[in-house]
């Protein structure tokens, strides 16, 4: 018997995939900390270079399970604490693991579903695909990073709409606001994100987990520290060997060898 979550690895790129089709993919408590715990591990695994996550069925994910959080024993409010504090746990791994992770959203991304979304690197959307932000219409506020990372990605303003209104955003929509790398047609978007993943995989790693640390970091500090943290990652970059492979290949004017499976 499948649990809920389904991991599979090939050519250094592992597939997470959220398995409660029947719950659209919602999460409680089984789902989260199944999620969490494999997260985790494949951030510390050195044979993963890089995440697809998606969900099973019709939906990538439809945020907390409502049902779940209203049978808790302790009631909602102690459900959802403990449901956050797990879902927290999976979205601050992702932000700073130094290797990418691609949210391949096959169906609709609501409430935690929207955050997690967010939380990736990048996002390919299938074409019939829809985002809801959700929170405020339960009469909840947005967690997961949903409130942090949405306004920099499409403004004060923009965020305050979609918070507000809660209007579902369509694939054209997400794509025109920024909040999407790329559409696809419908049942293409784990295909996509494992193309994506593959040509990322032969990129530096070091080189792509300081740049995503950097700029995650960019809107928590100053600029004088802020580029004095730029001059630092740009001089550790320089002494790890695949910086020295990149500055290498430059002079020798070959392609760099980046990736340790295929050398």
């Amino acid at each position: 018997m499948k649990g809920p979550v389904i991991v599979t690895k090939a050519e250094g790129i592992a597939t997470v995939l959220l398995n409660r089709p029947e719950a659209f993919n919602a999460f409680n408590l089984d789902l989260v900390e199944s999620f969490a715990a494999n997260v985790i591990t494949l951030a510390a695994d050195g044979s993963v270079r890089g995440i697809i996550i998606s969900g099973e069925g019709k939906a990538f994910c439809a945020g907390g399970d409502l049902k779940y959080a209203l049978a808790f024993p302790h009631g909602p409010s102690a459900a959802f604490h403990e449901l956050a504090a797990r879902f927290h746990q999976a979205v601050l791994e992702i932000r700073r693991m130094p290797k990418p992770v691609i949210a391949a959203v096959n169906g609709i991304a609501a409430g935690g579903g929207f955050s997690l979304a967010l939380a990736c690197d990048f996002r390919v959307m299938a074409r019939s695909a829809a985002l809801r932000q959700a929170y405020t219409s339960s009469g909840l506020s947005i967690d997961g990073g949903g409130s942090f990372i949405l306004p920099r990605m499409v403004g004060i303003a923009k965020a305050m709409e979609i918070m507000a209104f809660d209007r579902p955003i369509s694939s054209e929509q997400a794509l025109s606001w920024g909040l999407v790398t790329k559409v696809v047609e419908d049942g293409n978007a784990l295909k996509e994100a494992t193309g994506m993943a593959l040509e990322l995989a032969e990129c530096s790693l070091n080189s792509f987990g300081w740049s995503k640390k950097l700029i995650t970091d960019s809107f928590n500090s100053s600029f004088e520290t802020h580029i004095e943290r730029e001059r630092r990652g740009l001089a550790t970059c320089a002494a790890h060997p695949e910086g020295i492979e990149g500055l290498r290949a430059f002079s020798e004017k070959r392609k760099p060898s980046f990736n340790p499976r295929k050398s």
